[in-house]
C-alpha cells in the first residue's frame, strides 16, 4: 500500500469510529421485516455503491484459494475450479448497508453456506464463524446465522462475475445482517467455539448487526 492509500484508509477508519461514538444515523426505532421492506433509517438506492478502505485486492483465479477450517472435522482448501465445481445456487436478496442505503432484489449466484457447513462438518461445540478477507479484514457471525438458507458465497451478481470493487472473485452474502458482515474478497472461513469480534466490531460497531433492530453500533445513543 502506498502512502496516499494508507492515509486514506486511516482517515476512513477514524471517520467510521467517530460515527460509532456519535451514534450516527440512529433513529431509535425497530422495524418489522414481516411488514416492511426497508429497515429503520435506510433509504433505497438503484445503483450499487462501492464502500471500502481504499484498497481493492487484485486476484488471479489461477492462484485463488478458499481455506475452510478451524473447529471442524474436515478442513478444506478449494481452488477456483474446485469452488466452481461445488453445487451452485441462485438467490435473490436485499442489501442493507450500515451507511443507510438499501438495494433491493439483488440476484446472486454462488455456493450455499449450508453446503460449506455440511462439507467441513463443524464440531458440536462450534458457535461462531470468522470470515477472513484477502486484505486482512475479518468479521464474525453466529453459526446459526451463517447457516441461514439465504446465505451464500457469491461469485456472480446480476448474471455477471462479481467485480473486484464489490468483493470479487468471491464474497459472503448474509442478507439478514448489515452488509459489513458480508465479507468481501473471501479467503478463509474459520469455525470457532468462542466468538472473536472482527475489524469493525472492535472499532465500535455492533457485534450482531441486525438492521431491523438497528444494531449499527455497540453502544447506541438513543
Amino acid at each position: 500500500m502506498n502512502e496516499k492509500k494508507g492515509t486514506l484508509k486511516e482517515k476512513l477508519i477514524r471517520a467510521k469510529e467517530r460515527w460509532a461514538r456519535e451514534g450516527r444515523l440512529l433513529t431509535g426505532k425497530a422495524g418489522d421485516p414481516e411488514r416492511e421492506r426497508i429497515p429503520p433509517g435506510q433509504r433505497e438506492v438503484r445503483d450499487f455503491p462501492v464502500l471500502d478502505l481504499g484498497v481493492v485486492p487484485r486476484v488471479r483465479l489461477e492462484t485463488w484459494r478458499l481455506d475452510i477450517g478451524g473447529h471442524v472435522e474436515r478442513p478444506l482448501s478449494w481452488s477456483w475450479a474446485e469452488f466452481k465445481a461445488q453445487p451452485q445456487v441462485e438467490i435473490v436478496s436485499d442489501i442493507h448497508c450500515v451507511t443507510a442505503w438499501s438495494r433491493l432484489d439483488n440476484r446472486w449466484a454462488g455456493v450455499a453456506a449450508r453446503h460449506v457447513i455440511e462439507s467441513a462438518k463443524p464440531k458440536p461445540d462450534t458457535r461462531h464463524v470468522i470470515l477472513h478477507s484477502l486484505d486482512g479484514y475479518t468479521t464474525n457471525v453466529p453459526l446459526p446465522v451463517f447457516a441461514g438458507e439465504d446465505v451464500l458465497l457469491a461469485h456472480a451478481w446480476e448474471g455477471e462475475p462479481l467485480a473486484p470493487e464489490h468483493g470479487g472473485p468471491v464474497r459472503v452474502v448474509i442478507p439478514r445482517l448489515y452488509f459489513w458482515k458480508s465479507a468481501k474478497w473471501l479467503a478463509r472461513i474459520e469455525f470457532v467455539a468462542q466468538d472473536a469480534p472482527g475489524f469493525w466490531e472492535v472499532r465500535g460497531y455492533h457485534n450482531e448487526g441486525d438492521p431491523w433492530q438497528e444494531e449499527r453500533y455497540g453502544s447506541p445513543k438513543r
